[in-house]
């Protein structure tokens, strides 16, 4: 790639920070269920611990990335980093507390500050690549989120294995520690990078991205793939105590959704980008990732009986299910937003890599928040159903955009044809935001299954 000696030093890392952050923020879902439980908690209580975090990340980063350029991305990276270590250690000393409500408090207190850190360091890594990396930002990034999957990964592997070693604070402390030399290595090594430069000055926010209604649609299926991953990571533990399982054994059941979706998705990268719409790879993914909630609990009416076979093939299932959906909302967001008009650049990038991170923090927020009580409610197994109704929309909504956007382009394909080419003939005055000559008299959306035309067009 040829990269510089600045470029591969920042990438390194930023990979090493990515996968210790991920591990710590990821460590406590094979065992903290069960500890909350000792302490007179309830499910809806130590759920909404889990997602509180991800609701902390969607608010605070458009703060962050508003801001970035007054603190300095590198700063607010360093801060981050230490934040989210030093709460890490932290919340391996709850289990000290005897106090039902001061242990729910102190777990929802140290989970704010630890997602403020954790979306402070993403926020600014962004930023960092931006500038670092012109010409590579996407194969970048996706660098960046392989080594934050591989920490989410063995983070409950790791977590459960000394979790049965040496208690509840060893996992905590041990890795806290590790994230902390992280940090430190990042503050003395990490190339200092310029500040006061808004890469986004001038360009469509995000509330005209949401005007384009295909992302309407991708934003949905986003919600709706974190949620699912929220609620298993709330309730999955609970589930499977029928089992009898080790934490140890528990922690590679939460590796299974995370190490299938580590393999697929680059083959759902591929497929999205040369072979399929990303639409219809969307549509296939809320189909498998339905059969897969559907099987998990399982669900009543299909009459299958409860095992450990069952619930594994349905968490492999789902780490191929959600893996499709993942990579192609974002593959396809942004492809239909450059289709709308948006200009082809960085700010583009970073708008739609942002819409992106704040709706899958939303919905991871609400999944384990939502899980929580509805396992109270209804058990694992209805509520598990849920998910399959959520997911079935997802698929529904696809197939119903594909069905309308070929009927308008039988309509009007002629029509958006003749303007296409009026328009690429005559490039000699400024573009504006819509890629076209501001004094166009045409006023027109055409939403269609081809390059040539999709594209905001306005008087």
């Amino acid at each position: 790639m040829g990269y510089t000696r600045n470029q591969w030093m920042t990438l390194i890392i930023f990979g090493i920070a990515d996968f210790c952050s991920a591990v710590c923020v990821s460590l406590q879902a094979p065992f903290y269920p069960a500890e909350a439980e000792k302490k007179g908690a309830t499910a809806s209580q130590y759920g909404l611990v889990f997602g509180i975090f991800e609701l902390t990340v969607f608010i605070v980063s458009p703060i962050y990335g508003k801001y970035i350029n007054k603190i300095g991305p590198k700063l607010m990276f360093n801060l981050g980093i230490f934040t989210t270590a030093t709460t890490c250690i932290m919340f391996g000393f709850l289990d000290r507390v005897e106090d039902t409500n001061a242990f729910i408090g102190l777990s929802f207190l140290i989970r704010i500050v630890e997602a403020m850190g954790n979306a402070g360091f993403l926020t600014a890594s962004f930023s960092i690549i931006a500038a670092e990396f012109p010409d590579n930002v996407g194969a970048t990034f996706a660098s960046l989120e392989t080594c934050f999957g591989l920490g989410l990964i063995v983070g409950p592997t790791v977590g459960g294995a000394l979790y049965e070693v040496g208690g509840y604070t060893l996992p905590f402390l041990s890795l806290g520690l590790v994230l902390i030399v992280a940090a430190c290595i990042t503050a003395c090594v990490l190339p200092k990078h310029g500040d006061g430069k808004d890469i986004n000055e001038g360009s469509p926010g995000m509330l005209a991205a949401m005007k384009v209604p295909s992302i309407c649609l991708y934003v949905y299926a986003i919600i709706a793939t974190s949620v699912s991953i929220g609620f298993l990571q709330a309730t999955l533990e609970p589930h499977l105590r029928d089992f009898d399982l080790s934490p140890f054994q528990l922690g590679l059941m939460f590796v299974l959704n995370g190490a299938t979706y580590g393999i697929f998705a680059p083959f759902w990268g591929w497929l999205s980008d040369k072979i399929l719409q990303p639409r219809t790879v969307i549509l296939g993914g809320s189909v498998i990732t339905s059969i897969s909630f559907l099987l998990v609990g399982p669900t009543p009416f299909l009459g299958i009986p409860k095992s450990m076979e069952v619930v594994i093939v349905a968490l492999v299932l789902h780490g191929i299910g959600f893996g499709s959906e993942l990579v192609a909302t974002f593959s396809g967001a942004h492809r239909d937003a450059i289709r709308n008009g948006f200009p082809d650049d960085l700010s583009t990038y970073g708008l739609i890599s942002g819409l992106w991170t704040s709706t899958f923090a939303l919905g991871a927020f609400i999944g384990p928040s939502a899980a929580g009580f509805l396992f109270d409610s209804i058990g694992f197994e209805w509520a598990s159903f849920i998910v399959v109704c959520m997911h079935i929309v997802v698929g529904l909504s696809m197939v119903a955009y594909m069905l309308c956007s070929r009927r308008q382009q039988n309509a009007n394909g002629g029509l958006y044809t003749k303007l296409n080419n009026v328009l690429a003939d005559n490039k000699s005055e400024t573009y504006g935001f819509a890629g076209v000559q501001k004094d166009s008299t045409y006023s027109s959306y055409c939403s269609c299954e081809s390059d040539s035309c999709e594209e905001y067009v306005y008087l």
